[in-house]
């Protein structure tokens, strides 16, 4: 299917990603993984999205289904997703198919969230600058609607592990005014999100980062 068609079967099965917090019946929410080459350990902790909706299927309204999935962006069905998660340690790299068709879901309504698990940082700004050479990864400031759609993070993003001891950023790349791609870096909240045994995180600490992530969950479908 071309790139062409991939954007119109997007734009298709709108009321899925429009669906925002009420899906019909049949319609509830994914979050797909997405599987990248270059050397990065893409697939870890693949109990975090679905620990993290179930925690938003419990504390919102939004019908969603608490699954790992993952997609590979040089398919189609990358479109079939409102919400797409990127994580993993190394290198990410992408193909020219793959830079495409993110664009084209980027631009038509789609939404990437992408956090630092330690060492990607590098090449996540490099490829994203391949998808959007115009733009430059911008600072969230604190009064984003992002930091305040559902719990309110006052003073922004909250830091879940220390990495290099940086203050944790949240940065982002913008279609039509609105964000369409989040990036976490020195925090990585998906860590807390992971079943409690995998990183020991104190309960306070994983239950401010199921929360951060809700805000991300809420925020991509009421764009």
């Amino acid at each position: 299917m071309s790139i062409l068609l991939s954007v119109i079967s997007f734009i298709c099965i709108g009321t899925i990603a429009a669906a925002q917090t009420a899906p019909a019946s049949g319609s509830a929410v994914k979050v797909a993984r997405v599987k990248y080459s270059g050397g990065g350990d893409w697939y870890n902790d693949p109990s975090a999205e679905i620990n993290l909706l179930k925690y938003v299927r419990a504390h919102t309204s939004i019908a969603v289904e608490p699954v790992y999935e993952y997609v590979d962006l040089g398919t189609d069905n990358l479109f079939l997703y409102p919400v797409l998660f990127m994580t993993g340690h190394g290198t990410v790299s992408f193909t020219d198919a793959e830079l495409r068709n993110l664009r084209a879901y980027l631009t038509n309504g789609g939404f990437l969230y992408i956090d630092d698990d330690y060492g990607m940082d590098e090449s996540v700004r490099r490829e994203l600058k391949r998808v959007f050479p115009d733009q430059q990864l911008r600072e969230l400031p604190f009064s984003h609607p992002l930091y305040h759609a559902h719990f309110d993070f006052p003073k922004g993003l909250p830091k879940i592990h220390e990495h290099d001891n940086k203050s944790p950023e949240g940065l982002a790349l913008f279609h039509d005014g609105k964000v369409c791609v989040f990036y976490t870096y020195e925090t990585n909240p998906s860590d807390g999100w992971a079943d409690p045994e995998v990183h020991n995180d104190p309960p306070e600490r994983r239950e401010t980062a199921l929360k951060i992530g809700t805000n991300i969950i809420v925020y991509a479908l009421s764009r």
